[in-house]
């Protein structure tokens, strides 16, 4: 299975197969509007705006699982977006990323993948568990979880909410030039990736 065999809501919930992204460098994010990570929505875009060309498409897709912090509809969601932000990269209806109800996609993704923490990642997580009770181990934790799909579908690395849009550049820079990556843990985190 492939993230190409999915099918998705966009922003006016009609049906989005993935495989319009075949070819493309993808990254994939859990946005929320109200979250103190949001202000990583200005990240992505200038992401978006370097590298579209060629070939990086961003796909947002809103949750409102951790602390109601992407409250409000679709239409809502993408004009904050759009004012406070810029955003013209790909934003998708609100989904759940976790639980009974976890959008299919993400299921997927976090099967195929483990994530690179950091130091910070790890203090984050334990500030924030007491609003997350009962998640599992390779769940969504938090907003603005990011993965990186390279132009076969393939996931090569999934990254926590504090990493910031602009130290996966150097990722993204070599995947559009058909680059092999390598996703290594922080130098400070001897746990490895987790």
């Amino acid at each position: 299975m492939k993230i190409y065999d999915f099918t998705v809501k966009d922003i006016e919930n009609k049906d989005v197969s993935l495989s319009e992204y075949k070819g493309k460098v993808l990254l994939v994010v859990n946005g929320a509007t109200g979250c103190g990570f949001t202000p990583q929505y200005d990240g992505l875009q200038k992401l978006f705006e370097k590298y579209h060309n060629q070939g990086l498409e961003i796909l947002d897709f809103p949750s409102n699982q951790f602390l109601g912090q992407a409250p409000g509809t679709n239409e809502e969601i993408v004009g904050f977006c759009r004012l406070n932000f810029g955003v013209d990269f790909k934003q998708f209806s609100k989904i759940e990323v976790n639980g009974e109800n976890e959008e299919p996609l993400y299921k997927y993704l976090k099967t195929t993948s483990e994530e690179y923490r950091n130091k910070e990642t790890i203090e984050f997580y334990e500030k924030v568990k007491q609003f997350t009770p009962g998640i599992a181990e390779n769940d969504i934790r938090w907003n603005f979880t990011k993965f990186l799909i390279d132009k076969e579908g393939n996931v090569v690395g999934r990254f926590a909410p504090n990493i910031a849009p602009e130290e996966l550049e150097v990722h993204i820079e070599k995947l559009v030039k058909d680059e092999e990556i390598e996703i290594v843990c922080h130098p400070d985190f001897s746990d490895g990736c987790l």
